[in-house]
């Protein structure tokens, strides 16, 4: 192997590792959990609540660790919830969302059919954390989701791209990196800012009629960076910081989908903005 070949190889496993640093202790036994209530496929959405719910995942994560915070606060708010797997890489368990996002929201699309076939429900409600937050806009714009959606909520979504703190404008000071990591981790070239698939997917606007769109951001962000990309531009588009709704909340780019209860709040007024009520630091202990 060429010397620079040598550098290349660790420098996308530190792409990896830097988007993987703050997973949930439990990944490791994703394959093994039990869903407690959520994607029960005779859960019938109620008047109050008539769209399901379908939450999907960030970048290395999966449907069960990505939501064991928040998936448990929706069940109790009388809403059906369902969560998915996409992006999957051969021979690599647990670890999803790294194949190319074009086909993971065609996964999506897949899973909502077969989720309104299950409730009867004529749309659904996507909730979705970092790449789950940007993936499902492809499938509105490109897929005929829009016809099929209420509402989008991004929980700190990468919408033009993540930058990981700066590491990957690295790239280019290594020759073939981007193609290497665009090789062996498609769903993370994807998410490069400039590359194909973001140009292709923001390019004539960032939203499509029809849609609710709002995303939630932290300034403390360190992957879906500068945070301030993460916001969209349309008519019907609600940008939210967390810290203008709480400026003590510290959360992270990780944190602010698995733990915080001021973000979950967040996104049920998103949800059901007809009973909304005020999110503040209280909202920690609702």
């Amino acid at each position: 192997m060429l010397p620079w070949k040598r550098v290349l190889r660790p420098l996308a496993a530190l792409l990896l590792s830097a988007a993987a640093v703050t997973l949930p202790a439990t990944a490791a036994h994703a394959d093994t959990a039990v869903h407690t209530g959520w994607n029960d496929y005779s859960c019938k959405p109620s008047a109050a609540h008539p769209r399901p719910v379908v939450l999907v995942h960030g970048t290395l994560g999966n449907s069960v660790d990505n939501w064991l915070g928040f998936a448990p606060y929706l069940e109790a708010r009388g809403y059906c919830v369902f969560s998915l797997d996409y992006g999957q890489l051969p021979g690599v368990p647990v670890f999803h969302g790294l194949g190319p996002i074009d086909q993971s929201a065609a996964q999506l699309s897949a899973f909502v059919d077969q989720v309104r076939s299950a409730t009867g429900a004529a749309k659904v409600d996507l909730v979705g954390h970092s790449q789950g937050g940007m993936m499902p806009r492809y499938y509105l714009k490109f897929l005929g989701g829009a016809a099929k959606v209420g509402s989008l909520v991004g929980i700190a979504p990468d919408n033009h791209g993540a930058t990981l703190s700066g590491l990957t404008n690295l790239l280019p000071y290594f020759p073939g990196a981007e193609d290497l990591v665009k090789a062996t981790t498609p769903g993370l070239a994807d998410q490069i800012p400039g590359s194909a698939f973001l140009t292709k997917l923001n390019a004539g606007g960032d939203t499509v009629p029809g849609v609710h769109y709002t995303v939630i951001a932290t300034q403390y962000d360190e992957v879906a960076t500068p945070w301030r990309s993460q916001y969209l531009s349309g008519s019907d588009v609600r940008n939210v910081l967390l810290q203008d709704l709480c400026p003590l909340d510290l959360s992270e780019h990780l944190a602010i989908a698995l733990t915080d209860r001021i973000t979950f709040h967040e996104v049920a007024n998103a949800l059901d903005p007809a009973h909304a009520t005020p999110t503040t630091c209280a909202s920690a202990i609702d």
